[in-house]
């Protein structure tokens, strides 16, 4: 064997998967048998001790493929046997971000009442969503942000605890003191890079990290996860793609009209149709059905 190839080799065996890509991240930190380490991620989010998480309600995306644009792929985790806390993970701007974050609170918080039920049966429900790119509207805001309801006009008061939003924006990392929220510092770290000198730090610092750590490499060698990723990552791009083309065409047509509207003004000025041609690269029969 060359030494080109058992290079080849040894960096595609060595080559880990993002804990951004939402697959990854849905098993990483949504399987059962993660417990630990999300309930260290969400203590470090939730500034509040957690005795108990709860990952048994999620779909397991290792033994099937979710339909329709691969599914749900949050992580969703019954806190202390009784409050919800949903999680996603965001690596583009999508449109409407915030309604989008309140619907998916409101089914969630709906979920937690039973047929028969009174309202005192609803529970505190926490959503949870972390951005790859700082979200507009918020550029004045720390990285961590936590938006419940208050009445504005007197004392802020608080409406009611049951309604909890967390936005965490990972750029933003970069501008905040890092003894401000060491461990969730830590934890975004991990997402952006999990190979840093700072997360082989964070590791003996924190035993959940070193975990994490240890867990996204086994599931960087399943070669089901793989397959998942690839999938994943391929939809993102394709849909980066249509969104381009569509932009571009749509920017072609617009030129087009212009053109066609300065065709037009030469064409009543009784310009030669050859001129008009010449100076709006249109077809002879577009200038003659102006």
């Amino acid at each position: 064997m060359s030494n080109f190839s058992s290079e080849k080799e040894t960096k595609e065996k060595n080559e880990i998967l993002s804990p951004k890509l939402d697959v990854v991240f849905q098993i990483l930190f949504g399987e059962v048998g993660s417990e630990k380490i999300t309930k260290d991620f969400l203590s470090s989010i939730l500034k509040e001790k957690i005795e108990e998480v709860s990952l048994n309600e999620n779909i397991v995306l290792r033994r099937e493929y979710p339909k329709d644009k691969m599914g749900v792929v949050d992580v969703l985790a019954k806190v202390n046997g009784k409050e919800y806390c949903h999680i996603e993970i965001q690596l583009k701007e999508v449109a409407h971000l915030e309604e989008r974050l309140l619907y998916y609170w409101a089914k969630q918080y709906t979920r937690s009442i039973k047929s028969g039920k009174e309202y005192e049966s609803l529970k505190r429900t926490i959503s949870i969503l972390i951005t790859d790119f700082e979200v507009k509207g918020l550029e004045n805001i720390g990285m961590h942000s936590k938006w419940k309801i208050i009445e504005e006009n007197s004392r802020k008061q608080v409406l009611t605890e049951h309604l909890e939003i967390h936005i965490i924006e990972i750029p933003k990392m970069y501008k905040e003191e890092k003894k401000q929220n060491k461990k969730l510092i830590q934890w975004l770290n991990f997402l952006e890079n999990p190979e840093s000198k700072e997360v082989e730090e964070y590791m003996r610092e924190n035993v959940n990290v070193k975990e994490a750590k240890e867990k996204l490499e086994g599931l960087s060698e399943d070669e089901r996860v793989q397959r998942l990723a690839e999938l994943r990552e391929k939809a993102i791009l394709d849909e980066k793609e249509a969104k381009y083309t569509g932009y571009m065409e749509g920017l072609e047509e617009g030129k087009k009209d212009g053109r066609r509207e300065i065709a037009k003004k030469l064409k009543e000025e009784g310009l030669a149709i050859e001129l008009i041609m010449k100076a709006t690269e249109l077809k002879k029969e577009e200038i003659e059905n102006l």
